[in-house]
């Protein structure tokens, strides 16, 4: 009696044999719901992370179409978060003076989203086009004055976009590479577009810190792929790029930025590239080793915070969370924690509140109701902004309510 087969990698096609970590079956994670549907379970999905042993790229399985996913009513939205914008504004000022562009450089910026980003090239007089396939968040970048046009990237629509737009000198996307079930095809479109010495930037959370922090709450069906400069460099090279320089960035937990160019392109190699090659080597990347043993760290998370939630709820304490983020979603789905630990939580996006997180179904509010009702502690789901949450709520604290984290492991401040 033969198993049911493994599935293939989706850029190199290799069986993919090597578990990174099975989180079960869990919801979308953006996919928040109606009250009113409350009682009508939530669909589930397998979310099991694979090694590919051929090309090191580490990915979970196409088991839900992108268009259920990224679909009209898309609900994040990347203006919410100040840290954010502040890293965006730094950016755009970085690649301007890098690469000394001007009022005739097109930039273009693939996954767009509300123009968070491309509204800083166009503060500068610069042109700019965002692709965007959510019409709800590309309509809001619209009105920030962010030509953006509603659509997936890929080869098609990159060879359309060449014959009816001006080479761009740049070309960004910011945590979407991830994202894409066909990153054969993403990067293809890429290399089509890119002309001369024309840079393109991607900015990934990096598969090392995912590792080392056990951040496997960033695991979610959104997310396709998980990614190392390793694997990067292998898709890359096979649609004819070249990774020239990569910054470390502490932004999602820590990321790459990198920089890519044509083969033939006259950028020379940054410090930084050899710097994460070698991170990377350092952590076994290259083989086995280096995923092993990843499942029983996620494990003792789970089972940390769920001792601290059972030990604050016996005591009568009250705890709410901040941020209705999907890498939240996943923890609470995970953990298996629903509204018998977690009262209520709160966001500052309006399209999150008077919802039910997914699966879960824990009621999600506006930031005001910490501060009608302040809880004893506030569990802070996006870990990666805690120093800006908790800057936000400070004045929680002369009430006596602490904050927490859980990943990777419960801190309590």
């Amino acid at each position: 009696m033969t198993g049911t087969p493994h599935p293939t990698c989706r850029h190199c096609g290799t069986s993919l044999e090597m578990t990174l970590v099975d989180l079960g079956l869990s919801p979308l994670a953006n996919s928040y719901v109606d009250p009113a549907r409350a009682d009508t379970p939530d669909p589930v999905y397998p979310l099991h992370a694979r090694v590919c042993t051929r090309c090191w790229l580490v990915q979970v399985e196409d088991a839900v179409p992108a268009e259920e996913i990224f679909s009209t009513d898309y609900a994040y939205f990347s203006s919410f978060s100040d840290s954010w914008l502040a890293h965006c504004r730094e950016y755009v000022d970085q690649m301007v003076g890098r690469f000394d562009l001007g009022s005739d450089d097109l930039v273009i910026e693939i996954a767009s989203n509300d123009g968070y980003l491309l509204q800083y090239f166009v503060e500068k007089g610069m042109p700019v086009l965002g692709i965007e396939p959510s019409g709800n968040v590309a309509a809001a970048a619209q009105e920030k004055g962010v030509r953006t046009l509603v659509d997936y990237f890929g080869e098609r629509l990159a060879r359309k976009l060449a014959k009816i737009e001006k080479p761009p000198a740049l070309i960004a996307s910011a945590n979407v590479l991830a994202h894409v079930p066909d990153i054969n095809d993403f990067v293809a479109g890429i290399a089509t577009l890119l002309t001369g010495d024309a840079v393109y930037t991607v900015e990934f959370p990096h598969l090392l810190n995912l590792i080392k922090s056990v951040q496997f709450d960033t695991i979610y069906h959104e997310h396709y792929s998980y990614l190392s400069l390793l694997a990067v460099e292998k898709i890359f090279a096979k649609a004819g790029l070249r990774v020239f320089d990569v910054e470390e960035l502490t932004t999602h937990g820590g990321s790459l930025r990198v920089f890519a160019c044509l083969e033939g392109a006259s950028h020379t190699d940054g410090p930084g590239l050899a710097k994460v090659r070698a991170d990377e080597a350092a952590a076994q990347f290259d083989r086995p080793e280096g995923y092993m043993n990843f499942t029983g760290q996620v494990e003792a998370v789970r089972d940390g915070l769920l001792a601290f939630l059972h030990e604050a709820t016996a005591r009568g304490d009250t705890i709410a969370a901040y941020g209705a983020a999907a890498k939240g979603n996943t923890l609470l789905n995970y953990a298996g924690i629903g509204p018998e630990l977690i009262s209520y939580c709160v966001d500052r996006n309006p399209a999150k509140q008077n919802t039910l997180l997914p699966g879960s179904h824990i009621p999600v509010h506006g930031v005001e109701a910490l501060r009608e009702r302040p809880p004893d502690y506030v569990l802070i789901l996006p870990w990666n902004i805690r120093d800006e949450v908790t800057g936000q709520l400070a004045d929680l604290k002369t009430h006596g309510t602490r904050f927490a984290t859980a990943v990777p492991e419960v801190r309590i401040s």
